[in-house]
Protein backbone atom coordinates (compact mmCIF):
# COMPACT_ATOMS: atom_id res chain seq x y z
CA UNK A 1 0.00 0.00 0.00
CA UNK A 2 1.61 3.58 -0.92
CA UNK A 3 -1.13 6.35 0.10
CA UNK A 4 -0.03 9.11 -1.79
CA UNK A 5 -2.50 11.36 0.15
CA UNK A 6 -4.72 11.28 3.14
CA UNK A 7 -7.44 9.11 3.76
CA UNK A 8 -10.21 9.40 6.46
CA UNK A 9 -10.47 7.03 8.46
CA UNK A 10 -12.59 6.27 11.61
CA UNK A 11 -10.72 5.84 15.25
CA UNK A 12 -12.27 3.97 18.03
CA UNK A 13 -9.45 4.74 20.52
CA UNK A 14 -9.21 3.15 24.06
CA UNK A 15 -6.96 4.16 26.89
CA UNK A 16 -6.65 3.20 30.53
CA UNK A 17 -4.44 4.66 33.28
CA UNK A 18 -3.33 3.50 36.64
CA UNK A 19 -2.09 5.84 38.76
CA UNK A 20 -1.92 6.21 42.07
CA UNK A 21 -3.54 3.37 42.95
CA UNK A 22 -6.47 4.33 40.71
CA UNK A 23 -7.97 3.20 37.26
CA UNK A 24 -9.13 5.61 34.54
CA UNK A 25 -10.97 4.45 31.14
CA UNK A 26 -11.40 6.55 28.14
CA UNK A 27 -13.40 6.18 25.10
CA UNK A 28 -12.88 8.26 21.54
CA UNK A 29 -14.97 7.34 18.72
CA UNK A 30 -13.53 10.54 16.41
CA UNK A 31 -12.54 11.13 12.64
CA UNK A 32 -9.50 11.12 11.40
CA UNK A 33 -6.67 10.74 8.61
CA UNK A 34 -3.97 7.87 7.82
CA UNK A 35 -1.21 8.93 5.49
CA UNK A 36 1.45 6.64 4.28
CA UNK A 37 5.23 8.90 3.43
CA UNK A 38 7.48 6.39 2.00
CA UNK A 39 7.45 3.50 4.40
CA UNK A 40 5.95 5.21 7.36
CA UNK A 41 2.65 5.67 8.65
CA UNK A 42 0.75 8.63 10.35
CA UNK A 43 -2.54 8.97 11.99
CA UNK A 44 -4.46 12.46 12.30
CA UNK A 45 -7.04 13.04 14.74
CA UNK A 46 -7.74 15.04 17.04
CA UNK A 47 -9.34 14.55 20.78
CA UNK A 48 -12.59 16.41 21.50
CA UNK A 49 -13.00 17.42 25.56
CA UNK A 50 -16.64 16.44 26.28
CA UNK A 51 -16.60 19.35 28.88
CA UNK A 52 -14.89 22.15 27.19
CA UNK A 53 -15.43 20.49 23.24
CA UNK A 54 -11.61 22.16 22.91
CA UNK A 55 -9.85 20.24 20.51
CA UNK A 56 -6.45 18.56 21.44
CA UNK A 57 -4.29 17.51 17.31
CA UNK A 58 -2.66 14.12 17.82
CA UNK A 59 -0.57 12.08 15.68
CA UNK A 60 0.54 8.79 15.86
CA UNK A 61 3.94 7.89 13.63
CA UNK A 62 4.56 4.14 13.17
CA UNK A 63 7.96 4.09 11.51
CA UNK A 64 9.15 1.07 9.24
CA UNK A 65 11.10 -0.50 12.21
CA UNK A 66 7.91 -0.78 14.37
CA UNK A 67 8.76 1.93 16.77
CA UNK A 68 5.47 4.27 17.57
CA UNK A 69 6.04 8.21 18.29
CA UNK A 70 2.98 9.80 19.82
CA UNK A 71 2.49 13.96 19.75
CA UNK A 72 -0.11 15.72 21.47
CA UNK A 73 -0.05 19.53 21.08
CA UNK A 74 -2.24 21.18 23.52
CA UNK A 75 -2.93 24.92 22.80
CA UNK A 76 -5.00 26.10 25.28
CA UNK A 77 -3.09 24.39 28.10
CA UNK A 78 -0.17 24.64 26.75
CA UNK A 79 1.11 21.19 26.58
CA UNK A 80 2.82 19.59 24.09
CA UNK A 81 3.54 15.86 24.68
CA UNK A 82 5.86 13.41 22.15
CA UNK A 83 6.37 9.63 23.86
CA UNK A 84 8.11 7.26 21.55
CA UNK A 85 7.36 3.79 22.15
CA UNK A 86 10.23 0.97 21.50
CA UNK A 87 8.97 -2.91 22.28
CA UNK A 88 11.10 -3.74 25.21
CA UNK A 89 13.14 -0.92 25.80
CA UNK A 90 13.78 2.59 27.44
CA UNK A 91 12.77 5.73 25.44
CA UNK A 92 13.70 9.06 26.32
CA UNK A 93 10.84 11.69 25.67
CA UNK A 94 9.81 15.64 26.75
CA UNK A 95 6.84 16.96 28.04
CA UNK A 96 6.58 20.40 27.93
CA UNK A 97 4.14 22.52 30.27
CA UNK A 98 3.45 25.67 30.91
CA UNK A 99 5.90 25.38 33.77
CA UNK A 100 8.72 24.01 31.81
CA UNK A 101 9.80 20.79 30.15
CA UNK A 102 9.92 17.71 32.16
CA UNK A 103 12.00 15.01 30.67
CA UNK A 104 10.07 11.64 31.08
CA UNK A 105 11.00 8.23 29.96
CA UNK A 106 8.77 5.52 28.35
CA UNK A 107 9.12 1.64 28.92
CA UNK A 108 6.98 -0.41 26.46
CA UNK A 109 6.51 -3.93 27.60
CA UNK A 110 3.77 -4.70 24.82
CA UNK A 111 3.34 -3.03 21.21
CA UNK A 112 1.49 -5.00 17.79
CA UNK A 113 0.43 -3.04 14.75
CA UNK A 114 -1.28 -4.38 12.45
CA UNK A 115 -3.00 -3.56 9.35
CA UNK A 116 -5.20 -4.65 6.20
CA UNK A 117 -4.98 -2.89 2.82
CA UNK A 118 -8.73 -4.21 1.50
CA UNK A 119 -10.31 -2.85 3.23
CA UNK A 120 -7.63 -0.28 5.13
CA UNK A 121 -8.04 -1.16 8.65
CA UNK A 122 -6.30 -1.91 11.16
CA UNK A 123 -4.85 -1.84 15.25
CA UNK A 124 -2.44 -0.43 16.75
CA UNK A 125 -2.09 -1.45 20.81
CA UNK A 126 0.84 -0.17 23.08
CA UNK A 127 1.36 -0.71 26.84
CA UNK A 128 3.70 1.34 28.53
CA UNK A 129 5.21 2.53 31.93
CA UNK A 130 5.69 6.41 32.17
CA UNK A 131 8.61 7.51 34.57
CA UNK A 132 9.40 11.28 35.69
CA UNK A 133 12.70 11.40 37.97
CA UNK A 134 13.82 7.95 37.97
CA UNK A 135 10.07 7.34 39.56
CA UNK A 136 7.33 5.38 37.85
CA UNK A 137 4.43 8.39 37.17
CA UNK A 138 1.61 4.93 36.00
CA UNK A 139 0.86 2.50 33.88
CA UNK A 140 -0.56 3.03 30.44
CA UNK A 141 -2.62 1.22 27.69
CA UNK A 142 -3.79 2.47 24.78
CA UNK A 143 -5.70 0.62 21.69
CA UNK A 144 -6.34 2.41 18.63
CA UNK A 145 -8.69 0.57 15.97
CA UNK A 146 -8.92 2.35 12.48
CA UNK A 147 -11.52 1.50 9.41
CA UNK A 148 -11.61 3.35 6.14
Amino acid sequence: MDLKSAIPIEIHLQTKVHQAGETMQHVFDEPGQLVQIGETLYFRYAEIDPDTGARTPVMIKIMPNGDVQLSRLSKQDGINLKLFFSLGHKMVARYQTPYGIIPVETITPKLRFRMKNQPVSGELYIEYQLIAGNEPIGEYQLQLIFTA
